[in-house]
């Protein structure tokens, strides 16, 4: 039974690894607090162009 047990577990978690391969997470991409900053600052910028071009 052991010998058995043992084959079927093996396959089971073969099994179950290359499902998990298949199902991506839809759990969104970890930011670092520095990248926020960085986008956030390109954000100003692009605001602040635009306002500029809207002005004349």
């Amino acid at each position: 039974m052991n010998r058995r047990k043992k084959i079927v577990t093996k396959f089971q978690k073969k099994d179950k690894r290359a499902n998990a391969k298949l199902h991506k997470s839809n759990k969104p991409a970890y930011i670092s607090k520095a990248e926020r900053e960085k986008l956030e600052q390109q954000a100003e910028q692009s605001t602040q162009i635009e306002q500029n071009q809207e002005q004349p």
